[in-house]
Parts: C-alpha cells; sequence; structure tokens
C-alpha cells in the first residue's frame, strides 16, 4: 500500500515536472517567435546573437507631430521610438544611430526628440545646408550629433555644392559627412571626394549598382578612400540594389564580403529600418543575419558591430 502510495506520488511528481518542462519550452518558443514589430516582416529572432553594446547605426524615425518639408518624396507612416524599441528587443541592439530622414529636410526636430527619449545609448546624424549657423552646430553637436548627410538620392534639403564648404566646418567638431548617392554619382564627383576635409561614410553599401557589382567602378573609388584613411562603409540596405533578393542577397552580399575582405575596420552595420525605400518590407531578423555570411569571424562581428561604432559615433568605450 505504501509502495502504491509512494508510486503515484512519483508518478505525479514526474508528471508535474513534466507538464511544467513543456509548458517552459512552450512558452520560450512563444517568446522567441512573437516579436512583430511595425514595418518589419517575420517574428523570428536573428540566429546570430548580438554582442554586448552593439550598434545599429542606420536608422529613421518618423512622426506625423513634425512637419514634412514640402518637396519631400518620401513620406512613410509613424514610426516611433516605441516601435524601434521592439526591433532593439527582437535584434539584441542595444546602441544606435538616429539619421535624420529626407521627409523632414533640413529639420532634425524628430531626430533630436527621438535622441531625447532614448537617452545616452543613441547618436544623430543631421541634415543641414549652407545657411547653418556655427552656434547651432554647437547645440546639435552638445546633443549626440555626430555627423551631417548629405541624401543626393532622395534630393532636395543638399546639392554637391554644399558638400566641400560643410565638410570644412563639421569637420572642426570631429564630425564626418555621410553620403547617399548612386554609384554612377560617386564616380563622377570623385575628385571633390578625394579632397573632403572630414571622414567620409557611404550609405548602404556604396550604392554600388548590380549586376555589375564590385566590377563597378564605384567600388574602386570607395576604396581608394578607404584606404587613404579618408571613408567608412555602412554595411546596410542589402535589399536595395540587389537583382537576385532574400534571403541570400547573394548580389549584394559579395559586395559586403569584398568591403570586409579589404577593410573591417572601416565598416559598422546598419538596419534602415523602418526601411522607407520598401513597399514589402524585409525580414529584419534575415538582414541581422547576413552578417554571418559577410563576416564569418566572430571577433570581426564584434569589431563592426560594437567597436568601430563605438570610436566612429563617440560612444563610451565598452567594458
Amino acid at each position: 500500500m505504501i509502495h502504491d502510495r509512494m508510486g503515484r506520488r512519483t508518478f505525479l511528481k514526474r508528471a508535474g515536472m513534466m507538464v511544467l518542462a513543456a509548458a517552459g519550452a512552450f512558452a520560450g518558443r512563444e517568446s522567441r517567435a512573437q516579436h512583430q514589430v511595425p514595418w518589419s516582416s517575420g517574428t523570428e529572432r536573428p540566429t546570430l546573437e548580438a554582442p554586448a553594446n552593439a550598434c545599429d547605426c542606420h536608422m529613421h524615425i518618423y512622426d506625423s507631430r513634425f512637419p514634412v518639408a514640402p518637396y519631400a518624396t518620401l513620406r512613410p507612416g509613424d514610426a516611433h521610438v516605441e516601435d524601434y524599441r521592439l526591433l532593439q528587443h527582437r535584434t539584441g541592439t542595444t546602441r544606435n544611430v538616429v539619421v535624420t530622414p529626407s521627409t523632414y529636410g533640413t529639420d532634425n526636430s524628430c531626430t533630436l526628440d527621438a535622441m531625447a527619449r532614448i537617452g545616452a545609448t543613441a547618436r544623430g546624424v543631421a541634415v543641414v545646408d549652407a545657411s547653418v549657423s556655427d552656434d547651432e552646430l554647437k547645440r546639435l553637436h552638445g546633443l549626440g550629433v555626430r555627423g551631417i548627410r548629405f541624401n543626393l538620392v532622395q534630393a532636395g534639403a543638399t546639392t554637391v555644392e554644399m558638400l566641400e564648404p560643410l565638410s570644412r566646418r563639421v569637420n572642426e567638431l570631429g564630425w564626418h559627412v555621410q553620403l547617399h548617392m548612386l554609384g554612377d554619382k560617386i564616380v563622377e564627383i570623385e575628385p571633390l571626394l578625394q579632397r573632403l576635409p572630414s571622414p567620409i561614410i557611404f550609405d548602404h553599401l556604396g550604392r554600388i549598382p548590380q549586376p555589375a557589382g564590385i566590377d563597378h567602378p564605384a567600388f574602386r573609388v570607395i576604396g581608394k578612400l578607404i584606404d587613404k584613411g579618408r571613408a567608412w562603409v555602412k554595411l546596410s540596405g542589402a535589399y536595395i540594389d540587389t537583382k537576385l533578393g532574400p534571403p541570400a542577397y547573394a548580389d549584394t552580399t559579395k559586395v559586403a564580403q569584398a568591403y570586409v575582405k579589404a577593410a573591417p575596420e572601416r565598416l559598422v552595420w546598419g538596419s534602415d529600418w523602418p526601411h522607407p525605400t520598401e513597399k514589402d518590407k524585409p525580414d529584419d531578423a534575415v538582414l541581422f543575419d547576413l552578417l554571418g555570411a559577410w563576416v564569418p569571424d566572430g571577433a570581426m562581428r564584434r569589431r563592426i558591430l560594437v567597436d568601430n561604432p563605438a570610436a566612429f559615433y563617440d560612444f563610451p568605450k565598452s567594458a
């Protein structure tokens, strides 16, 4: 009888443990799967684990509280800081660089508001024109801005003619100029790029056209600037110039791998969330996992995700 009772107790105890274990496993699967992020497809986490202090160096915030520039061609819906935090939770990144999008012209209010909401883990890249005062540049610096962007694809706020004089002015603050322009335009203005005094960072893999890829002369121009210690590249926007598409983005992957082979110390990574150029939003877990193919070495990935951004955007040194 005692043995029977002990048997039943043991059975019930083990059964209870199995139920709890199954429930825990189910909850684990659920917590892993349920990561719906606005402006992003998919719900799974990336396979790659982000290292501590990993930085997303290219993302935007959109908020209808702030006026849209009258000439803006990209006018996406609201993508708030709270939405972006969901993306950070999904990918595991903890630092970020808010880039003023073309939608707001030279009004950086939305970006500055987002940076203030996020706090010390955010830096900013502003958009200014030749009329900006020195006092305004200093104010932006004090608020965490570390560069200015020239978007010559969705044109309107900035021009090529502004590049050299503004590069000279922001270089005194230790800032860089961020360039979003098509590969053919990069080739066209190579002499200008070679004489800019400030560091340069190229958006979205340098917008190297496909299918030419690394055989396009723009890749050579960017490579020469990197070799001179003047340029950096954002490993971002794999979907923008691809002809082959997801999940491997095999054509833009070759471009990214070539940059990694040539100069991993000059690269940072960015999500480009909320992907304003894309009608069909990409899967951000797939985009993050591309780093596994682009940068197979874990120590090198950490450099691109943590160390390079910390130096380039003036984050505190990681522990």
